[in-house]
């Protein structure tokens, strides 16, 4: 399949051949094959299946979302919850998604990744971390529906060993052993797992947090990591009262309890890390470990600023709209505006630039990932995902002295162009083949279905 994108108005290719206007991609079997400026002539050279008129549109790598949890779009906007901070907001959550079943994740994954796609993503990662004897099979139906949709996947597989029984926060019913962990680990990287180029699937391993897990559980996590060659996850340094929790139970900060275990290295991405000093973000940087930056997230619950302007430069930074109960959208545009406001508003006008936060959402999110040699641009040879935005909305007059900027600084709305591995999932503006309104219908039926379980419980 041979497909020709023309009169693409600006184009950002994040690559060797920079910014273009009036410009073309010729796309085969979902790699990008050729980039240039775009005449008529062109377009007879090349013997294509499909063409596409991109006229009046920016053109540029779809985003890549690196952080997430698909099932919290079944809490969003929790009424007793609008208002709390993260442990108390995790301890009355964890009450409704011990509840979980296949059903809940399979309309739940489905949504958040629809929603991303709007928003102009055409990779994201997940961290899933529920574990529930009832119901073995949820990381699989995750995996399967997520499948279904074309989204480009980098899934991380949680897990929490430590619950209330043991003075932590989860139900005991969401809790497994150590050993269970890591024989789950084992399981679902050898099932999944695609190292290979082009993959639209790749698994890594995430101990859901370190106050949720052994130290035992995080070094056998490293060694298990090491054996399959895979990427490790964990939520690290996004409040203060996790800061307080790991001093008093490891006797370290966090950044600190992580270089103990190992876990300063370049196969890890951290989630958050808020509450760091420059001489932690030195470790980091030493360690050359990745950050997922969760702006919204972050200012939701109140957790504070992540020192992005400190970081950008020495660490691999890329941008995640995390868990829908915490965010309440699954919005990367609205993430990309508000990390570049937030940054100017602790550190000055000049804190970071909306160029800047593109590439975070683009070629950084693809390094965080260690995707970077097929995502993140619109190069030859890398996979044909890719996002067009209309420049000749309303909401975009008067923004043409620099488009690509203009999606960060104005208000783009959603995508009105979005193909995945040479795929086209979105086409003036709509989804293509999907009926969101039944599929709406349905999740909001089986939200209200398992908020209902906490009330009966209780």
């Amino acid at each position: 399949m041979r497909i020709l994108l023309k009169n693409i108005e600006y184009l950002a290719t994040f690559g060797n051949t920079g910014e273009l206007s009036h410009a073309y991609i010729l796309v085969e079997n979902g790699v990008i094959k050729d980039v240039g400026k775009y005449t008529a002539e062109v377009e007879g050279q090349f013997n294509v299946d499909e063409v596409v008129d991109m006229s009046g549109r920016l053109v540029l790598p779809g985003f890549v979302n690196t952080h997430h949890h698909f099932f919290q779009t079944l809490t969003r906007n929790v009424k007793k919850v609008q208002d709390a901070k993260l442990f108390d907001w995790l301890a009355y959550l964890y009450e409704i998604w011990k509840w979980l079943d296949e059903e809940s994740i399979r309309s739940a994954t489905k949504i958040a990744i629809y929603e991303m796609m709007k928003s102009g993503v055409t990779t994201t990662s997940d961290m899933f971390y529920p574990s529930m004897k009832e119901s073995p099979r949820l990381f699989d139906v995750e995996i399967e529906s997520a499948m279904e949709t074309g989204m480009r996947l980098h899934i991380a597989r949680g897990g929490m060993s430590i619950g209330k029984k043991d003075g932590s926060l989860p139900p005991d019913e969401m809790i497994q052993t150590d050993d269970g962990i890591l024989e789950e680990y084992q399981r679902v990287v050898e099932k999944y797992h695609d190292p290979s180029r082009y993959s639209m699937l790749r698994v890594a391993l995430a101990p859901c947090t370190p106050f949720l897990v052994t130290p035992n559980l995080m070094r056998e996590t490293l060694e298990l990591a090491e054996k399959y060659d895979v990427l490790l996850h964990t939520h690290l340094a996004e409040t203060l009262d996790e800061e307080k929790f790991c001093i008093e139970r490891f006797g370290k900060r966090p950044v600190e309890y992580m270089e103990s275990l190992g876990w300063l290295n370049p196969r890890v991405w951290f989630a958050h890390v808020v509450w760091v000093t420059d001489e932690e973000i030195t470790k980091l940087q030493q360690g050359q470990v990745g950050i997922a930056h969760c702006p919204v997230s972050n200012m939701r619950l109140g957790s504070g600023i992540a020192p992005i302007h400190k970081m950008k430069g020495k660490l691999r930074i890329g941008l995640a709209v995390d868990g829908s109960a915490s965010n309440d959208t699954n919005n990367m545009l609205q993430e990309m505006r508000i990390a570049m406001l937030l940054q100017r508003v602790e550190y000055g006008a000049n804190a970071i630039s909306p160029r800047e936060v593109v590439h975070m959402a683009t070629v950084g999110g693809a390094r965080v990932l260690h995707m970077d040699d097929y995502i993140g641009k619109i190069e030859k040879g890398y996979a044909a995902d890719m996002v067009a935005f209309r420049l000749d909305s309303v909401e975009m007059a008067g923004c043409l002295d620099d488009p690509l900027s203009a999606i960060v600084m104005c208000d783009a709305k959603e995508a009105d162009f979005l193909m995945i591995n040479g795929v086209v999932k979105i086409k003036d503006g709509e989804l293509i083949g999907i009926d969101i309104a039944e599929l709406v219908r349905k999740h909001n039926v089986l939200s209200r279905k398992l908020l209902s379980r906490r009330v009966d419980a209780h």
